[in-house]
C-alpha cells in the first residue's frame, strides 16, 4: 500500500477502535436500564452509538479521492458500509425502546 493509504488504514483503525469502544459502553450501560435513570442511561446509549456511526462514516472518508487505490477503497468501504449498517440497525432499535419507555 502506498504510504496515504497506510494512513487512512491507520486512522480507520483508530476511529473503529472508538466505535467498538462506544458500543461496548453502550452494551454494558443496557444491563443497567432500570429505574428512574433510565432516560439519562437511555441518552448515554444513544449518543454512544450514534458516535459509533460518526467514527464509522470518518473512516470512509479517509479512503475517499481519486488518489486511493481502487481495489483498497473499495473493500475497506465494503466492510465499512456493513458495519455501518449493522450500527444504524442496532441504533434504530435502541431508539425505539426510548420510544416505548418515553
Amino acid at each position: 500500500m502506498a504510504p496515504r493509504e497506510v494512513g487512512a488504514m491507520r486512522d480507520c483503525v483508530e476511529e473503529l477502535s472508538d466505535a467498538v469502544s462506544g458500543i461496548k459502553k453502550s452494551l454494558g450501560e443496557m444491563k443497567e436500564l432500570r429505574g428512574k435513570d433510565f432516560d439519562l442511561k437511555m441518552n448515554d446509549i444513544q449518543t454512544w452509538v450514534s458516535a459509533a456511526l460518526t467514527d464509522e462514516d470518518t473512516c470512509t472518508e479517509g479512503f475517499a479521492g481519486k488518489v486511493m487505490n481502487g481495489k483498497v477503497k473499495t473493500v475497506v468501504r465494503e466492510k465499512i458500509l456493513e458495519v455501518a449498517h449493522m450500527t444504524s440497525n442496532a441504533l434504530a432499535l435502541i431508539n425505539s425502546l426510548a420510544a416505548l419507555h418515553g
